[in-house]
């Protein structure tokens, strides 16, 4: 991990190379606009507003003081915005022309205000970037942020239970995760032998690696029609479901905040899929040790190992009077090695490929995974439906999994939802 005593010196000398950072290479994959501005050359001066949401928005104006070191006309004011208040504010600020110069936006929020972000412009180069978060970024094939930091589920195991459950490594096939499941009750003493989504906000989001392994999309290629009954789609969630009705996963379990940390440490639940913040939670549950207990391995393979792709963006917003130093700000944040630094001190993973390479990632066996995972993963689409038809699906996901219905009847049911609703 980098020094902080090594900090500014590192940081000045990339704010000074991302001001003249080469154009976006041929094979970039963000298709930028055709009218995308091209940034100007020298160094960013004026003043600029950033909006960020949680941790990022309390630790970015100390942060961000190294770019201003090497831009001395620039003054850049960052406002912390909570996370339950963020989407109204940027309604409200989009509505009435006052939105800030800068904004980290989430994944999920990028096709509801996207028509207020500037397309990216020349000299942003996102070829490095996991090609699964640079979709999250588009709009109708146009690139209106980059991607900042990203995030992905993998699978976690105990393996001292895995153990005795006669398993000395993750479960690489979906056949494999369904047999270790069970043997992790029979011979290893787990109530339930994985913890899967049943129920609930997002559920179905949190399911999706199963049919995105299967080969299933959630459209067709033109983004046109919604794609949620397949046989690819009904196959997966046979397979999913079937966790449930053979009893190895529980579709009543404890949702509260915490249980399912608590579960897998007691051994009463040893597998889940989840997130890189739940090691953090793991290490402060289960105390001095317990890291030695569970490892993270990537989603077990059927026709692919994909996974979810998320994470938050940043965004220009179009009513910017200060595009250029708003971008060379974009530009800076996402350049690798200051991805690398800002994940010391946030724990946000690098959306930029390279920065993996870096000891403080590359080193830690657990959290490696997710940069191997990062590069098989899919996201939901991006267009102002998604949230109406996920609503939707999250209630289709908790009939097959809780009343047992028929995943065949019951996306034929959630197809027909989402052509009513449309695409956006």
């Amino acid at each position: 991990m980098i020094r902080p005593a090594a900090r500014v010196a590192l940081v000045t000398a990339l704010a000074v190379t991302a001001l003249t950072a080469c154009g976006r290479s041929d094979d970039a994959g963000t298709g930028a606009a055709t009218d995308a501005a091209t940034l100007s050359e020298g160094a960013a001066s004026g003043e600029l507003t950033v909006w960020a949401m949680g941790a990022e928005g309390e630790a970015l104006p100390d942060f961000v003081q190294a770019f201003t070191d090497a831009n001395p006309d620039l003054d850049i004011e960052v406002v912390p915005i909570p996370w339950d208040a963020a989407r109204d504010k940027f309604q409200t600020s989009i509505a009435a022309g006052t939105t800030p110069d800068v904004a980290m936006m989430g994944t999920t929020w990028m096709a509801e205000f996207g028509d207020a972000f500037a397309p990216v412009p020349d000299g942003i180069d996102t070829s490095g970037v996991f090609e699964g978060s640079l979709g999250t970024a588009e709009l109708d094939g146009t690139a209106v942020g980059v991607p900042w930091y990203v995030d992905t589920r993998v699978l976690y195991y105990r393996t001292d239970l895995a153990e005795q459950a006669g398993w000395t490594e993750a479960p690489a096939t979906q056949e494999d995760l369904k047999q270790m499941a069970a043997d992790m009750q029979e011979k290893a003493g787990a109530d339930y032998g994985i913890r899967l989504q049943s129920a609930g906000n997002d559920s179905f989001q949190g399911s999706l690696w199963a049919p995105w392994s299967n080969g299933a999309s959630l459209m067709d290629d033109d983004g046109t029609e919604w794609t949620l009954d397949t046989p690819e789609m009904v196959e997966a969630y046979e397979y999913y479901t079937s966790f449930f009705a053979d009893g190895v996963a529980n579709p009543a379990a404890d949702k509260t905040p915490g249980a399912q940390e608590a579960e897998f440490v007691a051994g009463t639940t040893p597998m889940l899929i989840d997130g890189p913040f739940m090691m953090g939670q793991l290490a402060t549950l289960g105390g001095e040790g317990f890291e030695d207990k569970y490892a993270t391995a990537r989603i077990p393979a059927g026709d692919s190992s994909t996974s979810f792709a998320g994470g938050s963006n940043l965004v220009v917003f179009q009513d910017s009077d200060n595009q250029d130093a708003a971008w060379k700000l974009v530009d800076w944040l996402t350049q690798p090695d200051v991805q690398v630094e800002w994940y010391g001190v946030t724990g946000d993973l690098p959306s930029q490929q390279s920065a993996w390479d870096d000891p403080a990632l590359a080193d830690d066996e657990k959290l490696a995974v997710f940069g191997e995972q990062l590069e098989d993963t899919q996201a939901p689409p991006v267009n102002t439906a998604w949230v109406q038809v996920g609503a939707a699906a999250d209630s289709v996901l908790e009939r097959m999994t809780v009343s047992g219905e028929a995943p065949e009847d019951a996306l034929a049911e959630l197809q027909q939802q989402a052509s009513s609703i449309g695409v956006g």
